[in-house]
């Protein structure tokens, strides 16, 4: 590992974990308070259809999820001095696959249990267009998560910041945030 690469040893301090992180959450928790503005202004769309609201918290979760997974994998590799941000690296190829694979399992999965729900509330939407948002949204989110991931983990590393710090709260806060935008949006133009 290169010198520019080793840990600074002050990092573990009390003093330096608020004085560089405290910024950077209180800017995120702001950030936050968007997505429940996104859903307010689009409280119409989501009372006449209450099956999406069920995919609302699922949709934020495994966004921020997919994103951390990772945030965490390209950390760690980060430390160990494996990881070079070459795309055409096997391991980081695997995980952007993987993540992938995985949130179309989930978000096809998510798209029948809400149809199911659905039907059980009474309030029933086609499994079409379930399986159009659940799927354009989920996807288009594991994408972004993936990107920022890649970006937040590649920017902290040059800016001299532990990516195990930064990494997981701006991509899970901007995924939660992203999740709801894209689900509101992919919903509007789906119905």
């Amino acid at each position: 590992m290169s010198t520019s690469v080793q840990p600074r040893l002050d990092t573990w301090s009390v003093r330096y974990i608020v004085r560089t992180m405290g910024p950077l959450l209180l800017v995120l928790s702001v950030l936050e308070m968007g997505s429940g503005m996104v859903i307010e202004a689009l409280e119409s769309t989501y009372l006449e259809n209450p099956v999406l609201l069920v995919m609302v918290p699922v949709m934020i979760g495994m966004g921020g999820n997919l994103g951390a997974i990772v945030a965490s994998r390209l950390s760690t590799r980060l430390h160990l001095g494996t990881l070079t941000f070459d795309p055409r690296e096997e391991p980081l190829r695997s995980t952007v696959l993987a993540i992938v694979a995985i949130a179309l399992t989930v978000f096809t999965l998510l798209a029948l249990l809400a149809y199911a729900i659905g039907h059980l509330l009474g309030a029933p939407m086609a499994f079409s267009a379930l399986a159009t948002i659940s799927l354009v949204s989920g996807l288009s989110l594991a994408v972004i998560a993936l990107g920022l991931a890649i970006g937040v983990t590649w920017l902290s590393y040059r800016r001299g910041f532990d990516p195990d710090d930064v990494t997981i709260p701006v991509v899970t806060n901007l995924c939660d945030i992203l999740g709801v935008v894209i689900l509101s949006a992919v919903s509007l133009a789906v119905l």
